[in-house]
């Protein structure tokens, strides 16, 4: 049975996502389709890139996967096939597919060119869907668009370095339903330029020179559990993606405050790591 999942920022309330499905299930009656999301920021690349590179390898090799975030066509916007690390991803070439290829080069690029074919002002229902179902009917990317060799780069990706790499500086890309703040560096980029260095991490007024590996790490479970008022302490990790992430422990925007509400930090906002010279990280 073929899997399709669908990413977009259509939300909860519109008919999108439900007429998406009914679609799918109009064209393929033996098919599963798994929401991975519906409530990406509305036209937000970085965060839809974000969600979708964390979501995909989790599901089966074959994996069909549409992505609904600024897929209106127009000249600067075409409609892209690619098939990735053995999955196929539908979705504009807007830049959400670089984070992704970045690390693994895609197998095949196809730009889709079924569009005379289709009227349509709702492309995820018309184009996307017609795409997926040929894929999950064993059908090639050749048949659906012409092959091209490059992806639309997305801004931000890949944090900054000065010169003598004592300093990154990256940007905030996502913002969880904790109210965690996840920035674009990678661990495997931070080790590389730390090369063992201490450091110190630095998001508005806020700053840290610890990076824990996993949340908990910050409670002192030697204290007894009324005494310690660990709730609402901030923190660095790298996230199960591996980005580095500014958190606060147990946040709760509602009582005790979580990292963007708290440190007052959004979306592309700046964070850096400042790397002390001569001194080793222990």
């Amino acid at each position: 049975m073929a899997i399709i999942t669908l990413t977009t920022d259509f939300g909860e309330k519109d008919h999108f996502a439900g007429a998406t499905k009914g679609a799918i299930y109009s064209e393929l009656h033996d098919v599963k389709i798994v929401d991975i999301s519906h409530s990406i920021s509305p036209f937000s690349i970085p965060e839809a890139a974000y969600i979708i590179q964390n979501a995909y390898h989790s599901f089966p090799k074959g994996t069909i996967h549409i992505i609904g975030i600024d897929s209106e066509i127009n000249p600067e916007n075409k409609h892209i096939a690619v098939k990735l690390d053995d999955h196929f991803f539908i979705c504009a070439n807007n830049g959400i597919m670089s984070m992704i290829s970045s690390e693994i080069a895609p197998e095949k690029i196809v730009e889709i060119n079924i569009h005379d074919k289709i009227q349509t002002s709702f492309p995820v229902l018309d184009i996307f869907v017609k795409a997926a179902c040929h894929i999950a009917r064993g059908g090639t990317l050749d048949v659906i668009g012409k092959p091209i060799s490059k992806i639309k780069p997305i801004k931000n990706i890949v944090p900054y370095v000065n010169d003598d790499k004592t300093q990154i500086i990256g940007s905030v890309i996502y913002i969880d339903n904790y109210g965690n703040v996840v920035t674009n560096i990678k661990r495997s980029f931070f080790e590389t330029i730390q090369k063992g260095r201490a450091f110190e991490i630095s998001a508005r007024n806020n700053k840290f020179k610890t990076i824990f590996k996993k949340y908990s790490d910050i409670v002192n479970f030697n204290i007894e559990e009324n005494k310690r008022n660990d709730e609402g302490r901030g923190l660095v990790v790298f996230n199960s993606g591996n980005f580095l992430e500014i958190a606060v422990y147990k946040s709760n925007s509602g009582t005790v405050g979580s990292a963007s509400t708290l440190m007052g930090l959004g979306l592309m906002d700046t964070v850096s790591v400042n790397f002390i010279k001569d001194e080793k990280f222990v």
